[in-house]
């Protein structure tokens, strides 16, 4: 990312609120440096002189005060603005998830996407905490700082002008190879965190066949690349920082060298002299101290990397289908194609699937079932036609359960009420009735719902999916093999609320190949790979 990468400003309102304040804050600070430097040595020399001092003093111990002051206010706006811009870019990628589909999230790993959205935006405190408020410091303070040094000694400011632009060599030289090793420690994080994610979800399996041990001689080997690249991080800040001090040092001395002379031999005054030797390290300081803390958000300037990614990617995806107000009717699909994965997987389908019938969209594994659904749902690009009751349909009209349960860690009532900022007690309970599920909505749930079997899983999903239908009073549910972990009888009770649901007036569209749910059906559409038969 470059030192203020316009997309920051562009996707975080909160940044740019915060680069107004910061200039400002700046700006305050820099004025209360000159007052201070100027004051400090009207008193030096009003003691050297006999001159009554008090008042200096006095403007002295207040211009502290006030600079001490800027500098909390300027530390507490980075911090807020830090929190506003993560929360920001983490709801954006949220979004961004959403839109472009768990096929694309599958891709990415989700442990590669909570790393980016967790940890990695957390590192975004450094940037805004220490790096960006030296970054605007350094613009707005070094030119102010060194116009007053031409105005007080022309020989000094030519010094400080020659000798400034060394530290942004030094630093573009060292952030390059910053960059370079900082892009490796980011990627070994990932490697690690989707190492880990594996290792947990797949525990079970390994134990079975006796294979955790390597699987942890995995985690092990990468976390040792990981201490490595962190090392090489370490060193390359270590060298960084005395490169840059050494730079600064030395020009420094060069100009009280030079001041030194001069104030022996008589070609400058006391007051302009010591005015002049206060304020030439504040003048390399911003400088310096960009190039230091630079290595400080390194971690979050390579997240946000990642983070305009997948923002960018989530931009140049086709748009979802508008939400359109409908009323009950049938689901119709006219030449409907979909791709994923970059291949057609379905092509030319035509179908009709009646409101008030149950309808159970059958087909051989890899004919397309499931990818259809995800086309409804805008999780895949499509072609053709499909409308619901006379409009084109979106996922606003619909309500839906796929094939994993997606469970949260909570309560059962927060699975089935999942979004809902008011939650209906009344209707969570019917849903789980009509999914067969006698639960306590009460009883809680561990990570990815743990605490239930698979048939119970599967099942405070479909009330999820039920409860969505009623709540939003939706025209269609869709179903994608609802009973693959259910045992025949509790297929049977599924299969019999199912059509009172479609009774309702509604389309149910059911993706199954059980036997018993087709025999059930009012209706099957067979979906062959490449071609339908209705």
């Amino acid at each position: 990312m470059k030192p203020l990468d316009p997309r920051l400003l562009r996707h975080a309102a909160g940044a740019r609120r915060f680069l107004l304040l910061g200039a400002a804050l700046g700006l305050a600070q820099t004025l209360v440096i000159l007052a201070f430097a100027w004051l400090l040595a009207d008193a030096i020399t009003g003691a050297i002189e006999g001159r009554p001092v008090t008042a200096s003093l006095a403007a002295l111990a207040a211009v502290v005060v006030l600079r001490a002051s800027i500098v909390w206010a300027l530390e507490a706006a980075s911090a807020r603005a830090a929190a506003v811009v993560k929360s920001e870019l983490r709801a954006k990628v949220a979004d961004a998830v959403v839109r472009l589909g768990p096929d694309w999230a599958a891709r990415q790993g989700s442990a590669r996407l909570l790393t980016i959205a967790g940890s990695g935006l957390d590192a975004l405190d450094g940037y805004f905490a220490r790096y960006l408020p030296q970054l605007l410091l350094t613009a707005i303070a070094t030119p102010i700082l060194v116009l007053a040094l031409l105005s007080q000694d022309v020989a000094t400011a030519v010094i400080v002008i020659v000798t400034l632009p060394l530290i942004p060599v030094f630093m573009i030289l060292i952030g390059l190879a910053t960059q370079a090793v900082q892009r490796r420690q980011w990627r070994l994080l990932n490697q690690l965190a989707t190492a880990y994610l594996d290792l947990v979800e797949g525990l079970a399996t390994l134990k079975i066949f006796g294979r955790e041990r390597r699987q942890a001689g995995t985690v092990r080997a990468i976390t040792d690349r990981y201490r490595g690249s962190t090392m090489s991080v370490l060193r390359v800040t270590f060298v960084s920082g005395f490169v840059l001090e050494l730079a600064g040092t030395l020009s420094v001395a060069l100009v009280a060298v030079s001041i030194g002379i001069r104030l022996i031999e008589g070609d400058i005054g006391l007051l302009a002299g010591l005015f002049v030797l206060l304020v030439t390290p504040e003048a390399f300081l911003p400088l310096r101290q960009v190039g230091a803390q630079f290595h400080a958000a390194a971690d979050g300037v390579a997240a946000a990397e990642d983070v305009f990614q997948v923002l960018e990617e989530a931009e140049s995806a086709p748009a979802a289908p508008a939400a359109q107000p409908t009323g009950r009717g049938d689901l119709l699909f006219a030449g409907f194609s979909v791709r994923r994965g970059g291949e057609r997987v379905v092509e030319g389908f035509d179908a009709t699937v009646e409101a008030g019938m149950l309808t159970v969209l059958a087909g051989p594994s890899g004919a397309g079932k499931s990818s259809i659904v995800a086309a409804l749902l805008g999780w895949a690009p499509s072609a053709g036609t499909a409308t619901l009751g006379g409009a084109p349909v979106g996922p606003a009209q619909l309500a839906w359960a796929g094939q994993r349960p997606g469970l949260i860690s909570g309560s059962v009532a927060d699975n089935v009420a999942l979004g809902d900022p008011e939650p209906d007690a009344g209707l969570i309970r019917r849903a789980l009735d009509e999914a067969g599920l006698d639960l306590d909505p009460g009883i809680e749930l561990g990570a990815g719902g743990s605490g239930l079997s698979g048939g119970q899983s599967q099942r405070v999903a479909i009330a999820r999916s039920l409860y969505r239908l009623r709540r939003r009073d939706l025209p269609a549910l869709i179903l994608d093999e609802p009973s693959a972990a259910l045992d025949a009888g509790t297929e049977a009770a599924l299969v019999a609320r199912l059509r009172a649901v479609a009774a309702e007036g509604r389309v149910v569209l059911v993706v199954s190949h059980r036997p018993d749910v087709l025999a059930a059906a009012d209706r099957v559409v067979l979906l062959e790979p490449r071609a339908v038969t209705a």
